[in-house]
């Protein structure tokens, strides 16, 4: 963790592992399988917490229990303090995964300024899915899973490069209005799980684009988790975590250099002690000057 305040951010993390050990405490409660994922892993085993400079944090849930978690958090979670939020027919948060998150602070980001969505700092909750057993089944969820990343962010990409950046722009102008595009997200989510069924042993996170859907693995990993030191608390990591490190970081104990250590997020305004609702009309869905 940002012990020093080195990196400016030492509060966020300290209520993103508050978020996450109500969410860890929530799921075990309820026999909802999760593990930590991403950079989240990675600070787990390298850092024994969050690494210094992050301002996230991603854990992997399997499709069934993923598909759980929202019925079973309105009907039991404390949503006076935590939402659990994730793109439907009413409302879309431009983020392809479930979010967890804290309603009583504020962490406004770029892309969400103009969207009177929950505005609270947040937990992402990103599915892992079957792999199909063939490659004609694999690459129908390949194709599926970029349609559905496209549709249900309704944004442009960030650092995904030209090429992705124009497809998405072309893609979303062919469909524009909000209806269309819900229908078109929602059918190509259902047949990456319908081809998941005829499973191969490995799951996927298809819905975080292209090169992280590669990074394929065995589901009992989920399963049968092992557990590590995260900021003092004993948190679920995948049961080969070096071999998924090694996949998608490389060298994952090398540090990388002070220059290239950088925010995920682009964060407009964060408040960790006020409600985003103090925020509406001065830091997002500001209201257009006479």
């Amino acid at each position: 963790m940002d012990q020093d305040n080195k990196y400016g951010i030492r509060e966020i993390q300290e209520k993103l592992l508050e978020i996450l050990i109500y969410f860890k405490n929530f799921c075990e409660s309820h026999k909802l399988r999760f593990v930590l994922a991403g950079g989240t892993c990675l600070g787990a085993v390298r850092e024994q917490g969050m690494i210094p400079w992050d301002d996230d944090v991603d854990v992997f849930m399997l499709r069934e229990d993923y598909e759980k978690l929202i019925p079973l958090w309105n009907q039991y979670a404390d949503t006076k303090h935590y939402s659990c939020l994730r793109s439907n027919d009413e409302i879309n948060i431009h983020h392809s995964v479930t979010e967890i998150r804290d309603n009583h602070t504020t962490f406004i980001l770029k892309h969400n300024v103009g969207n009177d969505i929950n505005q609270g700092l947040m937990i992402d909750v990103i599915p892992l899915d079957d792999v199909a057993n063939s490659r004609a089944r694999r690459t129908m969820q390949v194709f599926n899973a970029l349609i559905f990343d496209c549709y249900n962010f309704q944004r442009m990409p960030e650092h995904k490069g030209k090429a992705v950046t124009l497809a998405t722009h072309i893609a979303l102008n062919m469909v524009k209005s909000f209806e269309g595009r819900y229908r078109i997200w929602k059918k190509a989510e259902k047949q990456i799980i319908v081809e998941g069924r005829h499973a191969s042993g490995l799951v996927a996170s298809f819905m975080e684009g292209p090169k992280i859907m590669r990074d394929r693995f065995p589901r009992k990993w989920v399963e049968s988790p092992v557990y590590l030191d995260f900021e003092g608390v004993k948190m679920p990591v995948l049961r080969g975590y070096k071999k998924w490190l090694t996949m998608s970081y490389g060298n994952y104990m090398k540090r990388p250099s002070e220059r290239e250590r950088q925010l995920r997020h682009n964060i407009v305004f964060y408040d960790m002690n006020h409600s985003y609702q103090k925020y509406k009309g001065i830091y997002y869905c500001k209201k257009a000057r006479k």
